[in-house]
């Protein structure tokens, strides 16, 4: 889509990536934390059985030429706990959500971040990692949404994206 902002489209570029099953770890997904240098409980992140979807966010917008680290937060704190996008770049209301929107979910033992891609009545089309192993586009109840952030400074691009064709397009109820 040419009216998206770069970080969204190094997002579906990344569509397909999945972890290794078992005990063996993708290493694509694990050199995205090695260059981010994230961390988790001190420890270098080791294992895409590790929750990623963090990961995938703040490798996305990196690549997209947003630097994490200009808003005061630290990359590895961010990229790892979901629930910490919330509070990183600023509010947007949903009626002002556009593609590439920040979106923070609510879920059972933890959260769950990825970007706005659509909306149907019910749930937010969401282009994330660790959706089902994998990165993707999965649907995700509007309730469960408790953030919906932008990156600061950056001039939001689009509006609301209403998504008519919901065939083929999972709902997720769990991204553990």
């Amino acid at each position: 889509m040419k009216n998206e902002p770069a970080w969204l489209k190094a997002a579906r570029a990344r569509i397909g990536v999945r972890e290794t099953p078992g005990t063996g770890n993708s290493p694509i997904i694990m050199g995205w934390a090695k260059r981010l240098g994230v961390k988790v409980l001190g420890i270098a992140y080791n294992a895409d059985s590790v929750p990623w979807c963090g990961v995938f966010v703040a490798e996305a917008l990196t690549a997209g030429g947003i630097d994490l680290a200009s808003e005061g937060l630290h990359r590895m704190r961010i990229a790892v706990r979901a629930k910490a996008w919330a509070d990183w770049g600023s509010a947007l209301r949903p009626d002002r959500v556009a593609p590439g929107a920040v979106l923070v979910f609510d879920r059972a033992g933890g959260g769950h971040v990825g970007f706005y891609v659509g909306e149907d009545d019910r749930h937010y089309h969401v282009l994330g990692g660790n959706q089902s192993d994998a990165v993707n586009v999965m649907r995700l109840a509007k309730d469960r949404c408790v953030a919906i952030r932008w990156p600061r400074g950056e001039p939001v691009i689009g509006a609301p994206v209403r998504m008519t064709a919901v065939a083929g397009v999972p709902v997720s109820r769990n991204e553990a």
